[in-house]
């Protein structure tokens, strides 16, 4: 598999996608075109979204198309030379998969080879399932199960910030209901501005900061440039 899975499209104050770029150009190599599906839009116009998009990879001269502008979504899934799936609300995402019938098609493609972008939602979805996303279930889809691209489970937007007087519950709190529960299933937390890379069997952690790994109750640091192939297994 190609996988690029950020946990956001910005770091800090930056330009959209902006510090991806490199990332996004060495993953890609002599692709020019790319299938964007913005289904976890909610708030943005799906038209709106692949714009936005197209406007910052055009650096790389990029061709971005939208999924939703063709009638046979299938059919566009296996023309495709790549597969980026932009950020949003995570189960406004996987609904709108399970309801175009696509979640195991783009399964199948990826694990051929189809080089897969993801950003927030986009790379939630390539884990196991969104049992650890921090988005609101604002629509129910059909199952919480995912790509299952990786077998572990994925939490971008990563931080455990608690600002003074909040009283609910952090995401390290959050994490370990979801480890109690299923302890043998580890969750990487993603920092903004980070990402997982697996080219040629190696998955890579790519970032200027510490992740965690959350695992049998047990949070540990994800130092910068790390290897986690053993997570694969």
């Amino acid at each position: 598999m190609n996988l690029l899975l950020l946990s956001s499209s910005r770091a800090g104050d930056s330009d959209y996608l902006a510090p991806a770029l490199d990332l996004i150009a060495a993953q890609l190599a002599e692709r020019r075109e790319v299938l964007f599906v913005p289904y976890a839009g909610v708030t943005v116009s799906y038209d709106d979204y692949q714009q936005k998009v197209q406007a910052a990879l055009k650096p790389l001269g990029l061709k971005v198309t939208s999924i939703h502008q063709f009638a046979d979504t299938k059919q566009a899934l296996q023309q495709a030379q790549a597969v980026m799936v932009g950020g949003g609300n995570t189960f406004a995402l996987l609904q709108r998969l399970y309801q175009h019938d696509l979640v195991e098609d783009l399964r199948q493609l990826v694990l051929q080879g189809l080089p897969y972008t993801g950003w927030s939602a986009g790379s939630n979805i390539a884990g196991l399932s969104i049992r650890t996303t921090n988005d609101m279930p604002i629509i129910e889809p059909p199952s919480f199960q995912a790509l299952g691209l990786l077998p572990f489970q994925l939490n971008p937007h990563y931080a455990n910030f608690a600002p003074p007087g909040f009283h609910g519950e952090t995401r390290d709190m959050r994490i370990a209901e979801f480890m109690q529960l299923n302890p043998d299933t580890p969750v990487v937390g993603l920092p903004e501005g980070t990402a997982l890379k697996l080219v040629s069997g190696k998955l890579s952690y790519v970032g200027n900061s510490d992740a965690a790994l959350f695992q049998r109750g047990v949070k540990s640091v994800i130092a910068p440039d790390s290897d986690l192939s053993a997570l694969l297994i």
